[in-house]
């Protein structure tokens, strides 16, 4: 991305602020390889809940405080699904709205539902589809906006 202090936190595919090299980088992924390290360090699991800007987090929300009790992780089911994010927030005028309205509750209900799943044998079938998504990026199907927009409580209880 550029270098400028101004922006949303959220980016869409259109944002002028990346780069051709970010673009390339950002559409291989190949800018997740830094969290590698994280990986090896022990920050980070490659299995788990994706972190979240801190700013968007509500700590009071119990849904977060369960999420957030478990380490973040590179890949997820819910990142497989939004792998090509950028592209639905292109799709919207007010990315940052639509992203803590619609997007944020979604993957928030889905890695609520992933870490109650998580076993090793979903962790080898999340690392098996990841790679998979990495060599065919357009088998990575972008959940609809009504799988989206499924009614959610600030309790965590679905509607």
């Amino acid at each position: 991305m550029t270098n400028s202090s101004s922006g949303s936190l959220v980016t869409a595919s259109n944002d002028k602020r990346v780069t051709s090299i970010g673009r390339f980088l950002r559409k291989s992924k190949i800018d997740e390889l830094p969290e590698l390290w994280n990986v090896l360090r022990g920050d980070m699991s490659f299995v788990g809940p994706r972190p979240e800007v801190p700013k968007f987090v509500d700590p009071s929300d119990p849904l977060w405080q369960f999420v957030l009790e478990h380490r973040p992780g590179i890949t997820d089911p819910v990142t497989l699904r939004l792998r090509n994010e950028e592209q639905l927030l292109a799709k919207v005028s007010d990315t940052e709205r639509y992203y803590l309205e619609v997007v944020q509750p979604y993957k928030l209900r889905g890695y609520a539902r992933f870490i109650g799943d998580k076993s090793w044998k979903t962790d080898l079938r999340i690392i098996g589809r990841t790679l998979r998504a990495i060599v065919f990026p357009t088998t990575a199907i972008l959940p609809t906006r009504e799988e989206m927009q499924l009614s959610y409580s600030k309790t965590g209880s679905y509607k």
